[in-house]
C-alpha cells in the first residue's frame, strides 16, 4: 500500500514535468518568424527547470530511499515465518537495486545535462 503510494506520488510528479517542459517549447515556437525557431528561448527555461528539479531530486531521492529501506528492513526483521522473511528480503534487494539505479540515472542526467544544452543550442 506504501508502495502505491509511492508510485502514484512519482507518476504524478513526472507527468507535471512533462506538461511543465512542453509548455515553453510549443508557446515559443509558434511565437518564432517563418524560418527556424530560436533554440536558445526554448532551451534555457527547460534547463533552468531541470536544473532546479535535479537540485532538489537528489537529496529527495536519497531520503526516500533510506527510509523505505529502513522500513523494509524492519519488515524483514519482524517476520518470523520463512516465506515472510524471504518475500521481505526479495522485496528489500529489489528496493536497493531501484534506489541505486535512480539514483545512477538522475547523477547522469545531471552530468549529462550541459552537453545535451550545448548540443541543443550548436544545432540553431
Amino acid at each position: 500500500m506504501f508502495v502505491r503510494k509511492i508510485r502514484k506520488v512519482v507518476q504524478a510528479i513526472g507527468a507535471a514535468v512533462i506538461m511543465a517542459a512542453a509548455a515553453p517549447v510549443t508557446a515559443l515556437a509558434a511565437q518564432s518568424p517563418g524560418g527556424a525557431p530560436d533554440l536558445e528561448k526554448v532551451v534555457a527555461p527547460v534547463t533552468e527547470l531541470l536544473n532546479t528539479i535535479f537540485t532538489v531530486a537528489i537529496p529527495l531521492v536519497g531520503a526516500i530511499g533510506a527510509i523505505f529501506c529502513i522500513f523494509l528492513g524492519l519488515k524483514l526483521a519482524k517476520a518470523e515465518e520463512q516465506q515472510d522473511r524471504d518475500k521481505a528480503k526479495h522485496a528489500l534487494k529489489n528496493a536497493i537495486i531501484g534506489f541505486v539505479l535512480i539514483f545512477v540515472l538522475v547523477v547522469a542526467l545531471r552530468i549529462g545535462l550541459p552537453i545535451m544544452t550545448s548540443w541543443a543550442e550548436s544545432q540553431g
